[in-house]
């Protein structure tokens, strides 16, 4: 379609738009000696910074024995649905990878279903009402979430720890987005379920480092024999991840001014978009929650469904399809997420701007004119997306 002239808004795909910080470039050039294979579970004096990092941040007693490297959290998470012979309960929607590893592995997924009027977040309540009879072993939860970018409050972590303990659940707690709160506040479910909880978690996201795939698990000490069987896996199939990537973790893990300085900034810009744009979307009928953190927006176009359904748009995938024909608006819609078919929502990733360009410019305020001088991509998208919901309403 570009290639014709047409112009296209890519709101699609989940990368973060911010460079690498620059520690980390240096780190990584100091270290492109480093060759030799390295222990399966990881660096050692990485694993430790990443404990301290974790541990510091939340309050938990963690040692580095806890923590385990792989080449991205998605291989970890695999390994890990691979060695637990179990059903897994997954709260929609949800990470697109989830579902999938389940497939190929032949395991049972049991989906619930969020709705708008719940954040599309898992309560304690819906946990429990779901555990009658044969309990699942493993729950995956993933907050602030991707595709809706709303977050578990204390109370609510507190309320599926309690139900979690009960029932002796294993939780993975995907927490790759945990440094991308928008106000910095992040808590981990291990703080209230620390003996089942794994904490999931990596630099793709915090770090704008996708490419380097370098993911991590912190497993709790009462789940030692899990951690090994998937260690003895992963010696199979990765044995180890990139020695120069390892090393240079280090620098992120161990953190400092210029690391926190640019989270800070990082937090600020996202906020600001996430809330340009859900208040412009929600200014014109949509169904849409405010972010929490992340960079993303869950879309519910319930409110013009009954109009474009005349039009033959019957699911999320049709929606996205003559979105792109008649915008140029890129989503991803909801059925990827593991939502009905007919259910009309979407995906909006808010990171079409130049993240480097926006991390130089923030100043102490990051307003309206910020946003039309830094993300005039963006905001024209979102325009265009706004006016095709106003066109198509009754």
């Amino acid at each position: 379609m570009e290639a014709e002239g047409k112009e296209i808004f890519r709101f699609g795909f989940g990368e973060s738009p911010f460079p690498v910080p620059e520690e980390m470039e240096k780190a990584l050039r100091r270290n492109a000696h480093q060759k030799s294979y390295l222990p399966v579970q990881g660096l050692p004096e990485l694993r430790e910074e990443v404990a301290r990092f974790t541990g510091s941040r939340e309050g938990l007693s963690i040692s580095g024995d806890q923590v385990m490297i792989g080449p991205g959290s998605k291989e970890l998470m695999f390994l890990l649905q691979l060695c637990l012979e179990t059903e897994v309960l997954i709260p929609t929607p949800c990470w697109v990878s989830y579902v999938p590893h389940g497939v190929i592995l032949g395991r049972s997924t049991r989906l619930i279903n969020t709705t708008f009027e719940e954040s599309w977040l898992l309560s304690g309540e819906r946990l429990a009402s779901e555990l009658g009879g044969e309990t699942p072993r493993l729950l995956i939860i993933n907050y602030p979430g991707n595709p809706q970018g709303t977050t578990y409050s204390q109370k609510d972590l507190k309320a599926l720890a309690e139900v979690a303990r009960e029932n002796n659940l294993i939780v993975m707690s995907d927490e790759i987005y945990g440094e991308l709160h928008h106000d910095g506040a992040h808590q981990s479910l291990a703080r209230y379920y620390p003996e089942g909880t794994i904490i999931s978690s990596g630099l793709s996201k915090w770090c704008g480092a996708g490419g380097w795939r370098l993911g991590t698990f912190i497993f709790p000490k009462e789940l030692s024999w899990l951690r090994e069987t998937i260690c003895s896996v992963a010696s199979e199939t990765y044995s180890t991840v990139s020695a120069p990537i390892q090393y240079a973790a280090i620098s992120a893990y161990r953190g400092g001014e210029a690391i926190e300085s640019y989270l800070s900034t990082s937090r600020r810009i996202l906020k600001a978009v996430g809330n340009w744009a859900t208040d412009r979307l929600n200014e014109i009928g949509l169904a849409v929650r405010r972010p929490e953190g992340a960079f993303y927006l869950f879309l519910d176009f319930s409110s013009i469904a009954s109009s474009i359904r005349t039009r033959g748009i019957e699911t999320s995938t049709s929606l996205c399809e003559k979105l792109l024909e008649e915008t140029g608006v890129v989503l991803l819609s909801g059925e990827a997420f593991s939502r009905p078919q007919e259910e009309l929502t979407a995906r909006l990733a808010y990171v079409t701007f130049d993240g480097a360009e926006a991390l130089t410019a923030a100043g102490d305020s990051v307003g309206d004119s910020f946003l039309r001088t830094y993300c005039p991509k963006l905001i024209e998208g979102v325009e265009r997306l706004s006016s095709w919901v106003e066109a198509n309403a009754i």
